[in-house]
């Protein structure tokens, strides 16, 4: 007989037929599976794929991942192209180098001229193009002063080699070897040595050991010398000629952009930080100012681009406005003073991401005094970044500068009434409500209430003035750095010329009237 199983689980009743031996017409049929579904549900059959289907999806979504990683890289490409267009300029003017160095070997008289080393002057432009004119003159007079002088005193070393018999010529060349590469690598590190030469140094250990080791075995060493150094020359030559002439990218231009990028972040930075932290504000509107505040990290991060830029820039001749001998280290002196503001701005975004906040009550009574402080820090900073775009003196940054000071006494002020403010509002608070105060005592001294709040409570509103302040005074650095800057660089001087003379209103004079007592009132810095 045949035997039946029923289970149930989860409202569906599954029944299993199992069929008997002896029956050998239900044998043939095998098991029989029976399932009742309640109405209104649906029951969804999966049937079992087999090896070969399965390995067949999982390369087709192999594929299909593949193919989206390559249309992702392209569209990277494609925006990092229109973004910055020298950047493919750069990549045609290398090709352009190479097509022209490779003529060497596909035109007769010239693959005469040079022989096989023509493969040296591919090897030049590859290892010398550089983005930038300065890296391309940096490592053009490197290579040219390492291999001329490896290749003298190789030719000195071999000379005294050979005239000491076959027993000590290969003592001689390999004990050179040993000296003088010891001695190359040994002073790259010295400061010095390491800024302007170190591609110079690796270059003349590379072309001493091969010219003294080959010279061991070749006869016509001079001829090969002179082979190799003529085709280095014309690898460098070419590569400064396409370099400077087609679309030139000088590193001193981009390191004067860059510091001016890099103010405008800081003072953009300052501004988002002081909205971020005041003003309540969600969604997408918060988020816009908490990436605007970020701009900080773009200072403090660009220090190893500004050192490059300004030793390259060194190299470069005479350029738009730039002389030949341009103060680039002031550039640096500069960053430094950014990076030193940098880090204030850091430890503001801190204050505003922390976990212990302040009340709202507590941060409207500096909101103003701090709002002020931080728009008249970053006008400065502003005006700073369009002298140096414009490289002329500003007659604004006085002002902007007694104003910033202003402010900052305004906050002092601000700071030392705080405790009667805030007890002169929480008094009046506790008056309204007619309940106790929350986390603070009331009591009666001399017939005057006296409100004692929790320090943790106020403590997040007086570091972030202080940081401010601080932010103030490292500002004034960064415009003394600016104007030694605009001193050494001769920046245009502030036009003399007298404004046309206009006949002032009634409230034109008493505006007038106050700016000129204000003047008078402020103190020095």
């Amino acid at each position: 007989m045949a035997e039946d199983r029923k289970t149930t689980s989860s409202s569906v009743e599954w029944r299993v037929t199992m069929p008997d031996n002896h029956s050998s017409g239900r044998a043939e049929q095998g098991v029989e599976w029976q399932v009742k579904v309640p109405e209104g549900s649906t029951v969804k059959v999966e049937h079992e794929t087999s090896l070969v289907v399965r390995a067949w999806a999982q390369m087709v979504q192999f594929l299909v991942g593949r193919k989206d990683m390559f249309i992702g890289f392209l569209k990277n490409a494609w925006k990092l192209g229109v973004d910055d267009p020298r950047k493919v300029m750069h990549g045609l003017k290398v090709g352009l180098a190479l097509a022209l160095v490779s003529l060497f070997y596909y035109t007769r008289p010239l693959y005469d001229g040079v022989g096989g080393a023509a493969m040296w002057a591919i090897m030049t432009v590859v290892v010398v193009f550089e983005y930038t004119v300065g890296g391309c003159l940096y490592k053009g007079f490197n290579r040219a002063t390492a291999t001329s002088t490896a290749g003298a005193i190789a030719l000195g070393v071999h000379w005294v080699a050979h005239k000491s018999g076959k027993q000590f010529e290969p003592v001689i060349l390999s004990g050179s070897v040993f000296l003088l590469a010891s001695a190359a690598t040994f002073s790259r590190f010295v400061p010095t040595i390491k800024t302007k030469f170190d591609y110079g140094i690796t270059i003349f250990i590379l072309t001493y050991s091969l010219v003294a080791v080959s010279g061991y075995r070749v006869d016509a060493l001079l001829q090969m010398a002179q082979q190799r150094v003529s085709t280095i020359s014309i690898g460098i030559f070419i590569c400064l000629c396409v370099c400077i002439m087609i679309r030139p990218v000088w590193a001193g231009q981009e390191l004067h952009l860059l510091i001016t990028r890099n103010m405008d972040k800081l003072a953009a930075s300052l501004e988002g930080c002081i909205e971020e932290y005041l003003e309540e504000d969600s969604g997408t509107e918060k988020e816009k100012k908490s990436q605007k505040s970020q701009g900080y990290k773009a200072v403090l991060n660009s220090k190893a681009s500004e050192e490059s830029q300004a030793n390259l820039a060194r190299w470069e001749p005479r350029h738009g406005r730039f002389g030949f001998r341009h103060p680039w280290s002031e550039y640096l002196k500069v960053g430094v003073a950014m990076r030193y503001t940098a880090y204030c701005l850091e430890a503001l975004n801190g204050c505003i991401n922390s976990d212990i906040q302040a009340a709202n009550s507590v941060k409207k009574c500096l909101s103003d005094e701090c709002k002020k402080l931080g728009t008249q820090c970053a006008m400065v900073l502003k005006e700073l970044s369009n002298s140096i775009k414009e490289m002329a003196q500003s007659s604004r940054l006085e002002l902007l500068v007694c104003d910033m000071n202003l402010a900052v006494q305004d906050l002092q002020d601000a700071l030392r009434s705080l405790p009667s403010q805030l007890q002169k509002e929480a008094l009046q608070a506790a008056q309204v409500q007619k309940t106790s105060i929350s986390s603070a005592t009331i009591t009666s001294v001399k017939n005057e209430n006296i409100v004692t709040m929790p320090l943790m409570e106020v403590l997040p509103v007086i570091t972030m003035a202080s940081l401010l302040i601080e932010i103030s005074v490292r500002i004034e650095g960064i415009v003394d750095a600016v104007e030694s800057l605009a001193d050494l660089s001769e920046f245009k001087p502030v036009s003399d010329e007298k404004p046309a003379k206009v006949v002032p209103s009634d409230d034109d004079a008493s505006v007038a009237a106050q700016g000129s007592e204000t003047k008078k009132t402020i103190p020095e810095v």
